[in-house]
Parts: C-alpha cells; structure tokens; sequence
C-alpha cells in the first residue's frame, strides 16, 4: 500500500446519536445512526429507534414494522465485521454487517436514510446459508478489509460523478457479458469477494482465470437493473444495490440481488465486496427511486 495513504477509523464503536444534531448529519453522524440501529435491534427495541413519522422498513424487499422483522426477533449477537459506507451529501448511511441468530451467522445489508435527525427509510437484506446466497463463507468476514478502509488522498480521489460512473461500469460488463469490451478500469491487483468469498483477483481459485478479475469468465446479464444506493465521497466508495436478473443463479426462477461496494480511486477499481442473496426472479426492491443520488 502506498505510504500516503493511512488507515480510515473503523467506526463501529461509535455512540448513539443525540436526538438534537444540525440539520445536516456529518460522517460521526451517520455511523452514529447505524450504530444506534443496531443497538436497538440487538437489543429488540423498536420504540428506542428515532423514526420519521413517514418512515418505512424492508426485509428481503417485503414491507413490515422493524418489530415483526425475522431479524429483530431473532438476532442474538453481532459479530465484529462492520462496513460503513457513508454518504453525507445524501443523507445515507449503509453497512455490510455480519450477525448471528441463535449462534449461526447472517450476512446483513442495511441502507439507512436521514432526514432532519430522523430514520425516514430502512432497507435490509439478510442472506442466512449457502441456499439462500449460492455463496457464503462468513468465517472469512473477521474484520472489514484494509483495502475499503484504506484513506484516499486529495489527489487520488475522484468526483462523485466519476466515483458513480466508475463504477456504473461494472453492471455495464456484466449486460455485455465482458469487462473487457467495456473495458472497466480495474486496477492490476484489484479483487472481488461475494459474501466472503474471493471470486477475483490474485489469489483466487474458484475457477480457472479468476486471477485477473477484468479477463475472467463473467455471465451475460442482459436484464440486470442498477440502483445507486451510496456513496461514500472520503472513502472512495460506490455502493450499488443490483438485480442480476435472469440466468444469474442456477436455482431455477430465482435471480441474485446484489450489494456490491466498489473501492475506487486514481480512476480505478481497486476493491469489489459484494453481499447478495436469492430471490424470485423480478421481486420489486421496493425502492426503486434512486436512493443515493
């Protein structure tokens, strides 16, 4: 790793927010809010939460209160892996989490909106075995990753609009069933992980030619939609929530949802860690308006 670059603080220990903050929610803000929600559920307190009076929950894209969800009933711990990516012009905050229930590990994805000091919007996604998943190793989720964490100096970071068409790109070689031919800009050693496995990059062996995650073997996705869920402008990180549509698990009618993080900085994608789950082929998000534009 380059000597400019230190360290991002892992913000998982961060307190609860206070009720009264600025109207507009910093970094410390947002992580304060996931770990406010976390808490809560960890400690199955809907009422605790500060919702919106407006505000709507999704497990799995089915609507419901927090305290009907099969997570908060059933959660039991949650374990140290902890991805934030945090979007303050947009008021968004996202995590990759991992948590048990009942001691047997869930992969969880949340999107939380901010309005006003308020939860308006929870969006979550909870993948609990390999079934479910099609991959999942979550012993291999101890920590988040030094590479998503890693600082990105001024004069390697990119603009929104470049870290957002960066990695629009990706999405953009899956519908034509080649990186090449789009030609993404992935870095010599960049990687990807899908729910704890490394499915690219150096290292890799899952299938031949996986090493190079540009020239790899990839599916034609034709039917894929792509929403825009974060982005985390300090980090250099993209968060797409993606349907992969058709064709894209082997369990029949099914397709893979997709929460994909894209590290990317000098113009590149450096790092590509995913959370996804099987689904009925075409199930709505149930946002799908924009979310972090």
């Amino acid at each position: 790793m380059r000597a400019r670059f230190r360290l991002a603080i892992v913000l998982a220990a961060l307190p609860a927010v206070s009720v009264a903050r600025a109207s507009t929610c910093d970094r410390e803000c947002l992580a304060g809010f996931v770990t406010t929600y976390l808490n809560a559920m960890l400690s199955h307190s809907a009422n605790s939460l500060p919702l919106a009076g407006n505000a709507r929950f999704t497990e799995d894209t089915v609507e419901m209160k927090p305290a009907d969800s099969p997570l908060w009933r059933n959660v039991s711990r949650l374990r140290p892996y902890r991805l934030d990516i945090l979007d303050v012009k947009a008021g968004v905050a996202a995590s990759q989490v991992v948590a048990e229930e009942a001691t047997m590990p869930a992969l969880v994805m949340l999107r939380l909106k901010i309005v006003d000091g308020k939860i308006s919007e929870i969006e979550t996604q909870v993948t609990r075995n390999k079934a479910e998943g099609s991959l999942f190793k979550p012993e291999a989720l101890k920590t988040p990753s030094a590479a998503m964490l890693q600082f990105v100096g001024d004069s390697e970071r990119n603009s929104r609009e470049d870290l957002i068409r960066i990695a629009k790109l990706y999405p953009a070689g899956l519908k034509a069933g080649s990186f090449v031919s789009v030609d993404v800009p992935f870095a010599k050693d960049a990687y990807r992980f899908e729910n704890g496995n490394l499915m690219a990059g150096p290292g890799c062996t899952f299938m031949r030619g996986c090493e190079d995650i540009k020239s790899q073997h990839v599916p034609t996705l034709a039917g894929m939609t792509v929403r825009v869920a974060a982005v985390d402008e300090y980090l250099g990180i993209v968060l797409l929530r993606m349907d992969f549509g058709a064709g894209s698990t082997r369990v029949p009618g099914d397709a893979l949802m997709v929460w994909e993080a894209f590290k990317i900085y000098g113009g590149q994608i450096h790092s590509v860690e995913a959370f996804m789950k099987n689904m009925p082929a075409g199930t709505p998000s149930g946002w799908d308006a924009p979310a972090g534009k």
